[in-house]
Formats: C-alpha cells, structure tokens, sequence
C-alpha cells in the first residue's frame, strides 16, 4: 500500500485570517470537544497551512477494537457526528475536512485479539467508512514511517511510571494478553512512543483528535495539536468500540478464555 500524505514543505505565507478563523469556529466548540485543545496556537497553525494550500483540514485520530468482532450502530454513530463536524467545516471552506483514521491493530494484538477477530473489525469499519474516510492500519504507518526504538529518546522516569499507573485500570478491563494487566500498561505505553512519532512523520501539519482526556496527552504526538472531542454526541466520551461492551471481572474471565481457546 502506497502512503500519499502532505508533506511539509517550505513555509507558507499565513492565509486570509477570516477564513481561519471561520473554520476554527465551525469544529472547536464546545458542541465537539470535551476540553481545550492541546496547544491553540499550533491548531491554528495546522488549519491556516491547509487554507494557505487549498486542501481540506487534515484530521488523524486512533481507533480501537474492544471485545467484538464487528462493528454497529455506536461506531456508525461516531462516524456521523465526525461527519456533521466536517460538514460544518465545508459551509465556511470550500475544501472542507479530511479524516484519516488509523485502526489500532497493533493495540488489539497486545491486548490479545485473534487475527482473525482483528481484521473482521477492519473490514467491518472500512465498511462503515465508505469514502468519506480514508482507513489505515497503524501497523502500516509505523512499518512506513521507518520509527526505530531509539528514536524514542529519553522519557523522564516519573512520567513513564504516572502514565503507566493510569494505563493499568484500562489494562484490568481489556487486556487479555499474557501476563497481567502492569504487563500490557507497560508494553502499551512503549508502543505508544514509537507509534506517536510515527504518526507525526507520515501526517505532519494533521490536527490528532483523540476521545481520550488531556491526561492521556503524553500518549499522543508532541508536534500535532491534540483535540479531546466527545465521541458520539455532546457529553459522551465513551469509545464507540468499547460501548455495550461487558466490563466486570467475570465477564472479562468467560472472554479471556474464549480469546486464548
């Protein structure tokens, strides 16, 4: 598969402030987002780039695989209110919005997913896609972005232990990979630094929307700015893939040995 995405070229000169202004206004308010973005200055930033260029407002965001196999009517659900956002987007700009959307399948493989189950959930949300939003496997974008270990430098050690320290509650819910649920926190916020760069290098100039709260931002690109939005409607935060989804430690146990049958 051929990666084709906007490079960063030379600086362009800042475009009419009105028509920025005017997309910022149609997608970063409160009807979308859960708090304030990451960096205002840099949001701006990304959408005066696309104007300056005439291209559509470059978006990228995660997303996940809970425990079923196929997708409904939450991840549709999704899908059209990130569709009412961009149309919103397109009365005030021409070129509107374009979402690309990174399937987490390395994240399903950690938390212990079959194959099999991973990529009936792609084919199920490319389904759901159609055109109107482009879908990649994030395990293509790290493959292509050429990110090595070592690019990850130096993360202060406090850091490293707060976030892992968050990531291990959602690790007793949907982890299902060896060992315990520290085991799967502590892989998946090192794949997570990897993965970060990797999504910067091959979507430079995106704005990285994520359903996850400002704690998770260590997770995400340092040079995208990040926008917490709702995920289905105003005050729902929920990941579409997790809705409806049996939480409790038994339900988790009948899954888990289901998955490693």
């Amino acid at each position: 598969m051929q990666f084709q995405f906007a490079q960063n070229a030379e600086k362009l000169e800042y475009p009419d402030r009105k028509v920025v202004a005017g997309v910022l206004k149609r997608f970063n308010t409160w009807r979308y987002k859960r708090s304030q973005p990451s960096d205002f200055a840099l949001l701006q930033d990304s959408v005066a780039q696309a104007v300056a260029s005439g291209n559509p407002i470059p978006f990228v965001l995660y997303w996940g695989k809970g425990l079923r196999a196929q997708s409904g009517a939450n991840e549709r659900a999704c899908l059209n209110y990130l569709s009412e956002m961009a149309g919103r987007i397109s009365e005030v700009y021409g070129p509107g919005a374009q979402f690309d959307i990174l399937y987490t399948d390395t994240h399903a493989t950690l938390n212990g997913h079959r194959p099999a189950d991973i990529e009936e959930y792609r084919q199920c949300l490319i389904a759901d896609c159609g055109d109107d939003f482009r879908v990649w496997r994030l395990s293509e974008v790290v493959t292509a972005s050429k990110v090595a270990d070592t690019d990850v430098g130096d993360v202060q050690p406090v850091e490293v232990e707060a976030m892992i320290a968050r990531l291990v509650g959602c690790a007793e819910k949907w982890y299902l990979g060896n060992g315990h649920a520290i085991d799967g926190a502590t892989r998946y916020f090192w794949m997570n630094m990897v993965e970060r760069i990797a999504v910067e290098r091959m979507f430079p100039g995106s704005v990285f929307v994520t359903f996850n709260g400002a704690e998770m931002r260590p997770l995400f690109p340092e040079r995208l700015p990040v926008f917490y939005m709702y995920s289905v409607k105003k005050g729902n935060s929920v990941k579409p893939w997790f809705m409806d989804e049996p939480d409790g430690p038994s339900a988790q146990s009948e899954i888990a040995q289901a998955v490693r049958a």
